[in-house]
């Protein structure tokens, strides 16, 4: 089991390693001259070979891939080229906003994702199955822009136009300045982001979970006179949470480096609304630190998923 954990962080290091090398090369070397960007087109050459110098631009590839590195690791991004401030302070701000609204999100996805896909599953072609994958395929239909809209629609603009308000348009609240508050302005983007994705782990769950519940030692437990609920939960569930695990990592991994679209829709300042804004001022060094980051939080998140499996699969604690 040990040495299964071991190479687990090491093809994570590797994976982090082999990304590093990947946004070098596509910035640093491929992507222009970062010091005409920062001193302007007019610049003269001195003033340019000042900020190559100040950049260590004007060292070899391989210095200046390590000091890249060092200072990534170390949480040094650089300066962003237009607010002039850490690239770190500006993502470090940015950081709650997003995982206040992924995991929020989750936890009603899964609740909602889950709880149908196990009825589906335990009474199939039935009415109740049959109303699970049409909630499921509404769902999936839906892009999340559009069912946010329609939610600010149903719950903002209609309501105030009413003369009350049940939820604030946009926005974040610190939960420094009241949990009630902080929830109420996520209550629209969780539910956003929960109902699109919970139409996926529905149907996931929903096909896993028959695959299992045809399987002879189900059927041996059954015949042993253990309760459904028993069988679903403790014998069917555990065999499909290695699916679902696997999943969830992908999608929180990837929604913790930026839920750009629902941070647009109602105007969370999270790292997906910071990336499009400096891609669209080209502020290279706030661009580097998300993409890094997002890496990161990807390659942490299938780290977890393969230590959960260890401890799920007996199978692969013996190897």
């Amino acid at each position: 089991m040990f040495r299964t954990i071991l190479k687990r962080l090491a093809f994570a290091v590797l994976i982090l390693f082999l990304l590093s090398v990947f946004i070098f090369f596509l910035f640093y070397v491929a992507g222009g001259d970062p010091a005409r960007l920062i001193a302007g087109e007019k610049a003269s050459a001195e003033v340019l070979a000042q900020v190559r110098h100040n950049l260590g631009l004007d060292k070899p590839i391989w210095e200046q891939y390590w000091m890249f590195v060092s200072n990534a690791a170390h949480g040094d991004f650089g300066y962003s080229y237009r607010s002039k401030v850490p690239v770190w302070e500006l993502i470090g701000g940015r950081i709650p906003a997003t995982m206040s609204t992924v995991f929020g999100a989750m936890l009603i996805w899964l609740a909602i994702g889950l709880s149908l896909g196990i009825l589906s599953a335990r009474n199939p072609g039935t009415w109740k199955d049959k109303v699970a994958q049409i909630v499921a395929l509404l769902g999936i239909s839906f892009p999340t822009f559009v069912l946010g809209m329609l939610f600010l629609y149903a719950f903002y603009f209609t309501p105030k136009q009413n003369g009350f308000t049940l939820f604030p348009a946009s926005g974040y609240i610190s939960p420094e300045k009241g949990l009630d508050q902080w929830a109420l302005h996520l209550v629209l983007p969780w539910f956003t982001l929960a109902l699109v994705t919970a139409a996926l782990y529905q149907r996931l769950t929903r096909a896993q979970l028959l695959d299992v519940l045809g399987e002879d030692y189900i059927r041996t437990a059954r015949a042993k006179g253990l309760t459904e609920r028993k069988v679903v939960y403790k014998h069917g569930m555990r065999a499909t949470l290695t699916v679902l695990t696997t999943q969830l990592g992908a999608d929180i991994g990837a929604l913790l480096g930026g839920a750009i679209i629902m941070e647009q829709v109602f105007g969370l300042q999270g790292v997906g609304a910071l990336a499009v804004k400096a891609v669209n001022t080209q502020d290279r060094p706030v661009v580097i630190g998300v993409v890094l980051l997002g890496g990161f939080f990807i390659v942490t998140m299938n780290l977890i998923v393969d230590l959960v499996h260890i401890g799920l699969e007996p199978r692969l604690r013996t190897k």
